[in-house]
């Protein structure tokens, strides 16, 4: 008697962690978008069944919150590091937290990527947009003060200013790809270390902002 042939394309046994299941979570949000994405092709993607995933999460939406709390939780720690806090002038803490804030979007870039990417569709995500918009804030505050204190050009407008320095900082979303294991940094377009990136950007900045 012939013996059946196993079935292969069954859902694996579960044997992801709720950290797991969000990285492959927030990658097919950015592969499909979010509302292009069904608990159904997570369930494949991640290769377990949808009430496998109902065990660690109430939904996508949850999986949603958590990606982009990550992104956003990683941000905001900026402010409370000692080089936003502890130094004297505002130019230079305002240095220091645009450079903080390019290292934390390559360090978390499928997160940050995500966070960038929504839309403002349902609660998580108009929540998501609110809390950039805080932090958007913060930084532009920190222009003010380094135009008042001298050390920032202030014929530049401190709102068009804020919004052009993120659009840079964000769009290395785009193109930046972290070298993988064995590669050197520099070896395929794209791939960059992560303070190179971060310096350049505060030097293409600053040079153009600064009095002096």
């Amino acid at each position: 008697m012939a013996m059946a042939k196993r079935d292969t394309t069954a859902p694996k046994r579960d044997t992801y962690t709720p950290e797991s299941l969000l990285a492959v979570a927030v990658e097919v949000f950015n592969e499909r978008g979010y509302d292009g994405t069904s608990m159904e092709h997570l369930s494949r993607a991640a290769g377990i069944s949808k009430s496998s995933i109902y065990h660690h999460v109430r939904g996508k939406e949850e999986l949603l919150e958590r990606a982009v709390g990550r992104a956003l939780d990683g941000l905001f720690a900026i402010f409370e590091e000692d080089g936003a806090r502890a130094q004297e002038r505002a130019i230079d803490r305002l240095e220091y937290v645009v450079h903080r804030t390019a290292e934390v979007l390559m360090a978390e870039l499928p997160y940050v990527t995500l966070l960038l990417r929504v839309r403002g569709n349902t609660g998580t995500e108009r929540w998501a947009m609110e809390r950039r918009r805080e932090f958007d804030h913060e930084v532009a505050e920190l222009l003010r003060a380094a135009v008042a204190e001298g050390d920032l050009r202030a014929d530049v407008d401190v709102r068009l200013a804020t919004r052009l320095l993120f659009g840079m900082i964000n769009s290395i979303v785009e193109w930046y790809r972290p070298p993988k294991d064995g590669e050197r940094h520099g070896e395929h377009p794209g791939e960059h270390g992560g303070e190179q990136v971060a310096d350049t950007v505060v030097r293409i900045a600053f040079d153009g902002l600064r009095t002096s």
